[in-house]
């Protein structure tokens, strides 16, 4: 596997993690709204912030020049996923609103985005590590992946408070530790 498809699938386990724990938000009556909150920020800002624009600024563009097409094939359909994720995350966002405003019928729309969100990037991320990529290892050659590599780092380190990729791991694991225990919780005390 060369390095810049691995640092991208290294991406999918952190937004994995982050579905599962907004999953887990959802089996709340009343959801945490700061939590929800920050769900959706670091959607916005690591899944399709830093590693969809990882894909589309940098990776999809070099694949074009290799000979795939951006019209048609597993990059269209990958551009066009993340469309659609990010009318899954619109429609989470303008429903916390409504729901701070206290809408409390919001939180089923809420939920619905949430779900609907997870299955598309369940798919998506199937589709890009076993295809996709390796189709793009196939493609590229040695120096083109270490050069994607570094820019890869480049845009992951910048010098902006907080939208690091460290940063956004740390928040991905600190929300999933709170979420965890509490359906470690749950189940404890469901348990007859």
């Amino acid at each position: 596997m060369n390095n810049a498809t691995k640092n991208l699938e290294d991406d999918h386990i952190y937004i994995l993690k982050l579905i599962d724990v907004m999953e887990l938000m959802t089996d709340a009556t009343v959801p945490v709204v700061s939590d929800l909150e920050e769900g959706v920020a670091l959607i916005k800002n690591f899944a399709d912030g830093l590693h969809h624009a990882k894909e589309e600024a940098l990776l999809f563009p070099l694949m074009a020049e290799r000979g795939f097409s951006t019209q048609q094939g597993p990059i269209a359909v990958m551009l066009h996923d993340h469309t659609q994720g990010r009318n899954f995350v619109k429609g989470m966002s303008e429903n916390i609103k409504l729901l701070k405003a206290g809408d409390l019928s919001a939180i089923t729309v809420i939920y619905y985005n949430i779900q609907g969100y997870g299955e598309l990037l369940r798919n998506h991320i199937a589709k890009e590590n076993n295809v996709l990529f390796r189709m793009a290892d196939n493609a590229l050659s040695e120096s083109d992946q270490e050069a994607l590599f570094m820019q890869f780092k480049k845009v992951e380190n910048q010098d902006l408070p907080n939208n690091q990729k460290s940063d956004f791991i740390a928040r991905i694991e600190k929300l999933a530790q709170v979420y965890n225990l509490k359906h470690q919780n749950t189940k404890a005390n469901t348990t007859y």
